[in-house]
């Protein structure tokens, strides 16, 4: 049951990086990142820091949100007795977003591409900044992922601190695998871009098919029981 929520957190990581929105901050972050140097291994190092800026964000952002709920006596109470018969809609609502079937737009954070480069010339400490920047810039398809997806799993589960964590490891790997290509030029920044996208569009569909049919599974197996139960 472990390796499941973590493989699951891990996938969900994975398909947040490849989104359109963040894979876009992605490979733009890259781009500036990489301008003015020329040794793969100080592209590939950069790379990593900037994933780890990321990582970063999505761990101790889940972290606290779920130390935080977990640690109110009235919320805890809450969450251990209805937090089974809550999840089949949010999951519902979470693949209709994946589907593009609801759409929703969000506030995020933004910073110009002059402020971008200006960053990325930093080093080290500027790829940090700028992928600490970019976790936080949730686009709706990235927040169903994490808020939608991602906290309520790790909230029905006594596992689910540690989930955040591998979430933001997912969000990693992609990008490692991104600079690593770009670095040694094995594949343009467009290439590596529209396959990606190609890649995403079918998996988030794949994602979004799946999360409304558990949803449906938890709101018979745990709804439906306790409607029926009042009505006799």
């Amino acid at each position: 049951m472990q390796i499941t929520l973590i493989l699951s957190a891990l996938w969900l990581g994975i398909l947040t990086s490849i989104s359109p929105c963040p894979l876009a901050t992605n490979i733009a972050a890259i781009s500036f990142l990489s301008k003015r140097i020329m040794h793969p291994k100080s592209v590939i190092m950069l790379g990593i820091v900037y994933t780890a800026g990321r990582m970063m964000v999505y761990a101790a952002l889940g972290g606290v949100l779920i130390f935080s709920l977990v640690s109110v006596p009235a919320v805890a109470n809450f969450l251990q007795k209805y937090m089974s018969r809550i999840l089949g809609p949010i999951l519902i609502l979470s693949g209709l977003f994946l589907l593009n079937i609801i759409k929703v737009s969000i506030p995020s954070i933004s910073i110009s591409q002059g402020k971008q480069e200006k960053i990325a010339e930093t080093g080290v400490g500027g790829a940090f900044v700028l992928g600490v920047i970019f976790a936080l810039s949730f686009c709706p398809i990235s927040a169903a992922l994490f808020f939608g997806s991602l906290i309520p799993l790790a909230l029905n589960n006594k596992f689910g601190i540690i989930l955040p964590f591998f979430y933001g490891l997912g969000t990693g790997l992609p990008v490692v695998v991104l600079t690593v290509g770009i670095a040694f030029g094995t594949l343009s920044i467009s290439h590596w871009f529209n396959k990606l996208s190609r890649i995403e569009f079918y998996t988030r569909k794949v994602t979004g098919i799946i999360f409304i049919i558990a949803g449906i599974y938890y709101i018979v197996a745990f709804v439906v029981p306790v409607i029926v139960k009042y009505r006799v």
